[in-house]
Order: C-alpha cells, then structure tokens, then sequence
C-alpha cells in the first residue's frame, strides 16, 4: 500500500479521526495516502488522461462525502477501489456528464485532487509503456480492471471481488466467494488471450 503503513495501522488511524468527528482530516489523509495509486489504477481502466481526471476528481468527491457511513467490512483500500471502479463505469456507461452532478464544492479537495493528479501523472509519464501493456489496453474495460488489481495492485480475490461487487461494505461471505470463483475463471481465460496476442506479436517464443 502507498506510503508503506501496514493496512491495520493505517484503517485504525483513519477510524479514529472518523469516530472523532474529524472527517475532512480522514479523508484528506485517505486521499493523499491512497489517491496516487487510484489515480494510476483509473489512468489505466479509463486510458484517456483528460477522462481519468474527470473520474478521479468524481471518486475523490464521494470519497469524501461517504467516509462518514463507511461500515468498516472491508479494508479501506477495497472500499475506495470499489468507489473508483464505480465512478469509472458510471463514466464510460455515459451516466455522468463533464461537470455536471457536482455536490460537494470544496476548493480544498480541489486543491488535494489537483496535488494528487500532478504527482502521479508525473510518476506515470517517467515509465516507458511497454508493448505487453499496449496489448493490455485493447482488453475490455473489466478485464483491464480486473489484471489491475490483481496483478499490478496485488489485491487478494476476495478484495477483487468486493470491488466487482455493487456494495463492498456489504455482501454474503457466499456472495464474495462465488464471485472471486468467477474472477479466477475470467482471469485464466484474460491472460491466455494475451499470451496468444503476445505470440502473434513476436513478444513470446512458441
């Protein structure tokens, strides 16, 4: 996780400040801890950068606005991918329009939203895309989500299961179980279909 604090030091820490009634401190402490990796995550499902921002500053909003009723049954880090996917569908499915359904005007998460971008974008353009990550971005938008978080974030299958998952905070142990059986089927068939597009590519020997 950003900024190398164990998960259960850092969920305890964001609780405290929640419980405190500190929720603008909670959840600018959420957002500059695990806003660059989420920013990276949207830059690869949504792959146009201007659109990246628009959804990240989309799930930074709610972010900000749902710490509050956060139910704590999931990690932190699960909870916030789940809202990043959401917003990034509601994007791609047409559900939100640039600009429009603003309901938290804030010129400091602005300025945090701004901060976050900027340092991540710069990270990003330091790193050569390799052709393997080329073929990546031809995939479906779930499958390009779902390599992500489990190859590139490192997420357990219940974890990527509660972000497929319409209520992460919520959901039957059954429910997640049957759903992360699915994902580790899907995720098979992603990668023999990027291997077989490799291979057509020159990139793999036969």
């Amino acid at each position: 996780m950003s900024g190398q604090i164990p998960a259960s030091i850092y969920d305890a820490r964001i609780r405290a400040d929640v419980e405190a009634g500190d929720v603008t401190r909670a959840a600018t402490d959420l957002l500059r801890t695990l806003g660059p990796e989420v920013f990276g995550f949207l830059r690869g499902v949504v792959s146009a950068e201007t659109d990246a921002d628009e959804v990240f500053a989309a799930t930074s909003e709610r972010i900000w606005r749902s710490l509050a009723a956060f139910r704590w049954q999931c990690s932190l880090r699960t909870w916030v991918y789940v809202i990043a996917r959401n917003e990034a569908m509601r994007f791609i499915q047409g559900a939100r329009r640039r600009n429009a359904g603003r309901l938290l005007a804030s010129s400091a998460l602005d300025a945090l939203v701004a901060a976050v971008r900027t340092e991540t974008l710069s990270a990003l353009r330091s790193e050569k895309r390799n052709r393997l990550t080329t073929l990546r971005d031809e995939l479906p938008v779930d499958d390009r989500t779902l390599l992500i978080l489990r190859v590139d974030r490192d997420m357990s299958w219940e974890d990527v299961a509660r972000a497929f998952l319409a209520d992460p905070d919520g959901g039957s142990a059954d429910e997640i179980k049957r759903e992360a059986a699915r994902l580790r089927k899907r995720f098979q068939l992603v990668k023999t279909r990027l291997r077989e597009r490799a291979r057509d590519e020159g990139l793999l020997s036969e």
